[in-house]
């Protein structure tokens, strides 16, 4: 038996090892922040001392404002940056000539940054604050994403220069993804497996403020109907002419006739694309392109086949001949909480956008053109706080595929004047300056810092992904599109 001064001793030196343990854990608690803190600077500085650069790729996609799975030129240069800086890129993927996957490095966790690029018909606008077209163009990016793609390859980029110098392991894959805009090209991509392998995907959006996304977005389905009838001379012999034009007018009435026995929360919007070449010939072919939106996918397939029947019953009524053919179809968008609050500290560690007093003028002079309230143009630097409630959004996005089959997190950067909508003419001029430039370093540097976040902390990717199947349930994924290929000349 031990006498007492020994165990006395024997505790002494006991509690002693316990408190040096104790104090080399939070020692190297201090050195793994800081450390980690340093890395997400090295990142910074990669993406800040490239802005040159990554301004003149942005300012080339918005010179080509180039259509839905028109995107060569814009794909192109993408492709080439990443081809540069050593990433495996493989272009053509899912039957889209314009859609790409670039990979870098090897193991596990694989993390995936999606990048956008097309624009849209009949926005085309120059980097003034009022209303001016560009002679020659009728495209526009008017919902930024030149800024979209060009921010997710520069993030793509700086992850990929941390992999390279050992300061993080893993797989970085950036995703070419053409026709957002009603062309569905991520749900072909989905459909394809391109996104099997990820552990979790990053996007992000341009807007008019800086924040997280965590509001859904509505299922949606689309389609061209095209009547064809038989011409003749309105004046002197209507009665051998079946109009299509008249199929696609009774449609459109049946349908608004509609509107009042829907769910509220249903969006339907449409457009007549062809109608006729002159009034006193008959049409024999028209065509009008529709959209169907609503909280729940399943809503949406619902409502898809009674705008069929209308279109069925028209053709019926008018003796013409009815086809469709199916443009996009979008899930709604599966957010996750987990993922949202890593990359809201990382956003408000960023921070906004700071103009200049030029820019301030700039501001201004684009928030006379609003006929509708808007916040101060101060509003561009502060961080919106993480919503906790969600609602379903107003918009559809293919990025709600993605978001079924892979833990998906995104956010809004301010490159827009705030108040400015998406799909205008201001938001077109401001993406055209360095204020959308500024925006999207934001994205990148709250896209970069997430990843590496993820990269060296496992157990966020494992808690993401218990979220995502918790919210995801017992659903399986299933494309609304089923399995027709891609619509590459919807924009025709």
């Amino acid at each position: 038996m031990l006498k007492q001064p020994n165990m006395i001793r024997i505790k002494i030196i006991a509690v002693f090892v316990s408190c040096l343990f104790v104090l080399n854990l939070i020692a190297q608690k201090k050195t793994t922040s800081k450390s980690i803190e340093l890395i997400k600077q090295a990142a910074i500085q990669e993406i800040e001392s490239n802005h040159d650069q990554y301004k003149g790729v942005a300012m080339q996609i918005w010179n080509n404002a180039e259509l839905g799975y028109k995107e060569v030129k814009s794909t192109a240069l993408l492709q080439e940056q990443l081809k540069k800086e050593g990433f495996a890129v493989e272009s053509g993927v899912a039957d889209i000539p314009t859609a790409f996957v670039a990979t870098y490095g090897t193991g596990k966790p694989v993390i995936g940054i999606l990048a956008e690029y097309d624009a849209l018909p009949g926005l085309a606008q120059q980097a003034i604050p009022e209303k001016k077209g560009i002679e020659g163009k009728s495209t526009g990016h008017g919902c930024g994403h030149h800024l979209f793609g060009t921010a997710s390859v520069a993030a793509g980029i700086a992850i990929k220069k941390l992999i390279e110098q050992h300061k993080i392991n893993g797989t970085i894959k950036i995703f070419g993804c053409p026709a957002e805009e009603g062309g569905s090209g991520k749900v072909y991509m989905v459909r394809a497996g391109l996104f099997n392998d990820l552990d979790v995907a990053i996007h992000w959006h341009p807007d008019a403020e800086n924040k997280i996304t965590m509001t859904s977005a509505l299922a949606n389905s689309s389609a061209k109907f095209r009547f064809y009838g038989t011409s003749a001379h309105a004046a002197a012999s209507p009665e051998l002419g079946r109009s299509s034009l008249d199929a696609v007018e009774s449609m459109d009435y049946m349908v608004n006739m509609m509107r009042e026995h829907v769910p509220q929360e249903t969006r339907i919007h449409y457009v007549i694309t062809q109608g006729g070449k002159a009034p006193n010939v008959v049409p024999d072919f028209a065509e009008v392109y529709y959209y169907v939106r609503h909280p729940n996918k399943d809503q949406v397939k619902q409502l898809f086949e009674r705008i069929v029947n209308t279109a069925r019953a028209a053709a019926l009524g008018t003796e013409t001949k009815m086809e469709y053919e199916i443009i996009g179809g979008t899930h709604d968008l599966l957010l996750n909480k987990t993922l949202g609050e890593v990359m809201q500290k990382n956003l408000e560690q960023i921070g906004g956008v700071t103009y200049s007093e030029e820019e301030k003028v700039f501001a201004k002079k684009i928030q006379a053109s609003f006929n509708y309230s808007h916040p101060s143009i101060e509003t561009s630097d502060s961080i919106k706080p993480l919503r906790t409630e969600i609602d379903a959004g107003g918009g559809s996005t293919d990025v709600g595929d993605v978001s079924y089959t892979v833990p998906t997190v995104g956010l809004r950067a301010a490159t827009w004047i705030p108040g400015t909508t998406l799909h205008s003419w201001q938001a077109v001029a401001a993406g055209g300056t360095e204020i959308g430039i500024k925006g999207m370093m934001v994205a990148a540097k709250t896209m970069v810092t997430t990843a590496i976040d993820l990269f060296l902390f496992p157990t966020l990717i494992e808690n993401a992904k218990a979220e995502f199947l918790q919210k995801k349930g017992t659903y399986q994924y299933k494309s609304l599109l089923g399995t027709m290929k891609p619509a590459l000349n919807y924009r025709d």
